[in-house]
């Protein structure tokens, strides 16, 4: 099966450029979430990590 599979890869022209993008989107993702992470304001994280604690807005009958 594999070796179906890496004959079939290589026929492809500039097939060795796919995994160096997946690889960049891959960490250009994380680097971001990283910032982000970093960079959130304390007020935004407690009221996010609050919200499965507020049963003011539950409407159950």
């Amino acid at each position: 099966m594999l070796k179906f599979v890496k004959n079939h890869m290589e026929s492809i022209s500039d097939v060795e450029i796919y995994p160096i993008i997946s690889l960049l989107i891959f960490f250009i993702f994380f680097v971001a979430l990283f910032w982000w992470v970093i960079t959130a304001k304390k007020d935004y994280i407690n009221t996010v990590s609050n919200i499965p604690l507020d049963n003011q807005n539950d409407d159950i009958s």
